[in-house]
Order: structure tokens, then C-alpha cells, then sequence
């Protein structure tokens, strides 16, 4: 039946695949999934399978299999170290983007300078808060992390106005000793690299 003017194509939902032309037979399919390049007749499918363009995209496919085969090895002979310093770079990374904006908790300063997490009582002297998050504050890196081994004289007082009385007394009393598991490094990297996503796109906001 031939369309009169007033009779329009109901427009597709927002987000719901868009028609496309097989360019084996030429017509117009709706993809049933992502990457669905040619329509559900099985001679088209081989056919473009023999096509250069087919071999290019089974050849991306392969490769993005392997890529993932190789990670997934990579994820398996990793040590419960590997995992350690995994969490700590997704924790440190966290920290980084908790106090950006603020200054040097050592020294003060809002130089545009490199910026790490510097760790008020040290992994070595106090493993056990190497993950918490009162311990460990933005501190400028060349100055006072590697310049003055932390910088604490200065660190102390910044601290105890930032976080208070309690709080420090806390974190230099005696604390529980502390060994994750590697599906609790698993774990809170994940939590800490989420928690950084969401920082930093509220900061972009």
C-alpha cells in the first residue's frame, strides 16, 4: 500500500539498533547484536566471511580474543605482591584525586609540582594502615616524599589540624596487624578504582 503524507515510519527507541544494508544480498535487516555485519541468511554469512572485509573483521576478533587470553594469563600468575602493589596504586591513585586541589600536607605548598600519597606512619613502621585512609594524604613528591624522607615534622601539625586530635592519636597508638588475602586485593581495587572513576568525573561535572 502506497504511504500517503501523513503516514510516517514509526521512529526507532532511543538506544535500539538502527537498520542496515547486507552488502552481500543488499537488503535491509535490523541486527540482532552488537558487531552483526551481514543479515541471517547463512550465504551471506559465508559469503562475507570470504571477503576481504570479513577476513579484516575476523582478524580484529581473533586479535581482541588473544589480547584476552593473554590478560587472563597474566591475571593467573600473578602473586599475592602483584596484587599488593595493584591495590596500592589503585589506592594511591584514589588519594591523589581524594586531596586534589589541596595543598602539600609537609610542606603547604599548591606549587604546580608532582603530587603523590605520602603515608604518615610508613608501609614499613606500619603495615597495618598502609590502606587507611587517615594515614595517607597528598604530599608533594620531589620536596618532602623523597626530599625529606615524608617530611614529618612537618607533616604532623597539617595532619593533626586537618584530621584532629583523636584521630591522630588514634593512628600513632597500637593498631592489629593486617594480611589481606589476594581476593581481598582483588577487591578493593576494584573498589578504589571505581571510587576514583566517580571522583573524577564529579570533578569534570
Amino acid at each position: 500500500m502506497k504511504r500517503t503524507p501523513l503516514q510516517r515510519k514509526t521512529p526507532l527507541k532511543s538506544g535500539a539498533p538502527r537498520r542496515k544494508r547486507c552488502p552481500e544480498c543488499r537488503v535491509m535487516f535490523v541486527p540482532a547484536r552488537n558487531g552483526q555485519a551481514v543479515c541471517g541468511e547463512i550465504e551471506c554469512a559465508i559469503a562475507h566471511g570470504k571477503s576481504e572485509k570479513g577476513r579484516a573483521i575476523a582478524g580484529k576478533a581473533l586479535a581482541e580474543v588473544g589480547r584476552r587470553d593473554i590478560q587472563v594469563r597474566k591475571e593467573k600468575l600473578k602473586s599475592r605482591a602483584d596484587h599488593l602493589k595493584d591495590t596500592q596504586q589503585a589506592f594511591n591513585a584514589w588519594i591523589r584525586a581524594r586531596d586534589a586541589g589541596q595543598p602539600c600536607i609537609s610542606c603547604g605548598t599548591t606549587a604546580d609540582v608532582q603530587y603523590c600519597a605520602g603515608h604518615y606512619r610508613t608501609t614499613a613502621a606500619a603495615p597495618e594502615l598502609r590502606f587507611e585512609p587517615l594515614n595517607v594524604h597528598l604530599q608533594c613528591n620531589r620536596n618532602c616524599n623523597m626530599g625529606k624522607s615524608g617530611n614529618l615534622l612537618g607533616y604532623r601539625p597539617r595532619l593533626l589540624e586537618k584530621i584532629g586530635a583523636e584521630k591522630l592519636a588514634w593512628l600513632e597508638g597500637p593498631h592489629e596487624p593486617k594480611k589481606h588475602t589476594v581476593e581481598q586485593l582483588k577487591a578493593m581495587t576494584a573498589e578504589y578504582r571505581a571510587k576514583t572513576r566517580e571522583l573524577k568525573k564529579g570533578q569534570a561535572a
